[in-house]
């Protein structure tokens, strides 16, 4: 590819969400939450009639979905052992729960770019790909997903 653009949607962006990864041997297990951000990285051969790789403000649709699923959200993976205990707290009108098949930064990087990517090939009549998309949980961890 001959040109990349980056969007990134910073930590101030709101995307304050909780999970846990019941599976881990440490703290993690816990539930625990971050101000996510997240980093999609755009590339094509060619620009568009603009000189541009991808318009940024056509990203509304991204900026809204991002904000349903990880805006005050609690994400819980689907084999949870205490799922039910987590949909108990969401009918009582306690959380807004996202149910995963996994959770973590890598598994939502996973998820984020599984999403992007087909949306931005198919708008730009395949134009554009996505060329990675990464996750972090703040200046120190972070993770990333090809498509």
């Amino acid at each position: 590819m001959n040109y990349q653009v980056i969007k990134t949607f910073g930590p101030e962006s709101g995307l304050s969400c909780s999970f846990r990864q019941w599976r881990a041997q440490s703290h993690c297990r816990f539930l625990h939450g971050y101000a996510l951000g997240v980093r999609i990285t755009f590339a094509a051969n060619e620009l568009d009639e603009h000189n541009w790789v991808y318009d940024f403000g056509n990203l509304k649709w991204l900026k809204d979905w991002l904000a349903e699923q990880f805006d005050h959200t609690t994400l819980i993976a689907a084999d949870d052992p205490e799922l039910n205990t987590f949909k108990q707290l969401a009918e009582q009108g306690l959380i807004q729960l996202r149910i995963l098949p996994h959770v973590g930064c890598e598994q939502f990087a996973k998820w984020i770019c599984d999403f992007v990517a087909p949306k931005v090939a198919a708008e730009t009549h395949n134009r554009v790909q996505v060329q990675s998309v990464e996750v972090f949980e703040h200046g120190a961890n972070s993770a990333v997903a090809l498509p």
